[in-house]
C-alpha cells in the first residue's frame, strides 16, 4: 500500500517518524484494519491507540439495535445502561459494538428477570460508572511512566500501550474482584440494621459516626494559587485520608477541599479524625486542617450518607478551629473521657438547627 499517496504520512516531522507510521499502518493493515478506519485514527491523531482499542474491544460486529435483539434487553434500557455507566453511545444502527457489549446486554437483561426494578439497576450502575472511571484514571497515571518515554516513536508507543494493556488487564480484573469482596465483606460486618428493623417500618436510618475534615483557608488559598496548584493540594489530603483512615471507619467521598467519613462508632471516628488533624500539623506539604464529628441516625443510599447527623457534622467542620477537631455532646457521651481531652466550645448556633448545639473540642488524652 502506498501511505504517501494515501495521504497518511503527511505532516510528520522527520523520515524517522515517517518510517515508524508506515511500519504502523502495514502492521494493522495486515491485521485487518481497512484503508478508511486507519485515515480516521490518523486524523483524530489515535492512530498509536488502534492496536489497544482493538485488544480490548475487537472489531465492531453489532449494531445496538442488534445487540438488544440478541440479548432480549429493550433498546431503550440498554441505551439507558450505558448512559448510566458513563459510556459513549452511538447511533442505534452504527456497527460498533462486539462480543463483551454483548454479553453485558445479557448480563442486563439477567437482572430485570431477576426482579431488580429498572431505576434501582440505572442508579446502581451510575455509582459503578463514576468510581470505575476515577479508576480507570488513575490507572492511566500509574501507567504513564511505564509508556511515556522521551524519544518514543508512533510505531514503539503503539507496541508499548498495547503490551501494557495485555499485562496490566488479568491483573485488575483479578485486584478489582479481590478489592470489591473485601469491600462487600467489611459492609455485611458493619450492618447495624437488623431484619426487625427493615420490617418495623424504621427504614434505613442507624446511628453512625460521621465527621469531616477540611483545609484551613483553602477559599484564601485559591485566590494566590493555580487551578493546578489548588487540585495538588485537595490531592495530598484525597491521599492522607488514604494513609490514615482504616477499617471500620470509612471514607464517603472526597468534595473538592475536604474528605467526608463514615464509622459504625464514634470511638473509631475520633481516633482516626484526630490522626488525620495531627499529620496534616506535622507535615509541611499539606495546610492545617480541622476536623467535625457528630453521632446519630443517618441514611445510606447509593454509597453516600444523607441527614440531620451529616448536616451537623459539616457544619461543626466549618466552625472548628485549624488543627482542631470540634464534636457534639453526642459524641463525647458517647467515648467518655478513658483516653481524651475535652473541653466545652459552648453552644453554637448552626444553619438548619432551630436549637444551639453544646460542641466540645477534643485532644487525644
Amino acid at each position: 500500500m502506498d501511505w504517501e499517496a494515501e495521504g497518511l504520512l503527511e505532516d510528520l516531522p522527520d523520515d524517522r517518524a515517517r518510517e515508524a507510521r508506515r511500519k504502523l499502518l502495514e502492521e494493522l493493515h495486515e491485521d485487518g484494519v481497512g484503508v478508511d478506519e486507519l485515515r480516521q485514527a490518523v486524523a483524530e491523531e489515535r492512530l498509536a491507540l488502534l492496536p489497544l482499542e482493538r485488544l480490548l474491544g475487537g472489531e465492531g460486529r453489532y449494531t445496538l439495535r442488534e445487540i438488544a435483539a440478541e440479548s432480549g434487553l429493550e433498546l431503550d434500557s440498554l441505551a439507558a445502561t450505558r448512559r448510566a455507566l458513563g459510556l459513549a453511545l452511538t447511533g442505534p444502527d452504527d456497527r460498533v459494538y462486539n462480543e463483551d457489549d454483548l454479553e453485558a446486554a445479557r448480563l442486563g437483561k439477567a437482572a430485570r428477570d431477576a426482579g431488580f426494578g429498572e431505576e434501582l439497576i440505572l442508579e446502581t450502575n451510575r455509582v459503578l460508572g463514576r468510581g470505575l472511571a476515577r479508576y480507570a484514571d488513575a490507572l492511566r497515571t500509574l501507567s504513564a511512566e511505564a509508556i511515556m518515554r522521551p524519544g518514543s516513536d508512533e510505531h514503539e508507543l503503539a507496541h508499548r500501550f498495547a503490551a501494557v494493556a495485555e499485562e496490566q488487564l488479568p491483573l485488575t480484573r483479578q485486584w478489582m474482584q479481590h478489592v470489591f469482596t473485601m469491600h462487600f465483606r467489611q459492609m455485611l460486618r458493619n450492618e447495624a440494621v437488623t431484619l426487625q428493623e427493615r420490617t418495623s417500618g424504621r427504614g434505613d436510618a442507624r446511628r453512625q459516626a460521621i465527621a469531616f475534615a477540611d483545609i484551613v483557608g483553602f477559599t484564601e488559598l485559591g485566590e494566590s494559587s493555580s487551578s493546578e496548584e489548588l487540585g495538588d493540594v485537595a490531592a495530598r489530603l484525597s491521599r492522607l485520608a488514604g494513609d490514615v483512615v482504616e477499617a471500620p471507619v470509612r471514607v464517603v467521598k472526597t468534595i473538592g477541599d475536604a474528605v467526608m467519613l463514615v464509622a459504625p462508632e464514634p470511638r473509631d471516628m475520633l481516633v482516626t479524625a484526630l490522626e488525620l488533624v495531627e499529620r496534616a500539623e506535622h507535615n509541611e506539604d499539606i495546610p492545617a486542617l480541622r476536623a467535625g464529628v457528630a453521632y446519630g441516625p443517618a441514611v445510606n443510599q447509593w454509597g453516600d450518607w444523607f441527614g440531620s447527623t451529616v448536616n451537623l457534622a459539616s457544619r461543626l467542620t466549618a466552625r472548628a478551629r485549624p488543627s482542631s477537631v470540634l464534636t457534639t455532646e453526642e459524641v463525647r457521651e458517647a467515648v467518655g473521657e478513658d483516653g481524651y481531652r475535652w473541653s466545652s466550645a459552648g453552644p453554637k448556633k448552626l444553619k438548619g438547627f432551630s436549637s444551639p448545639v453544646k460542641t466540645f473540642r477534643v485532644r487525644a488524652g
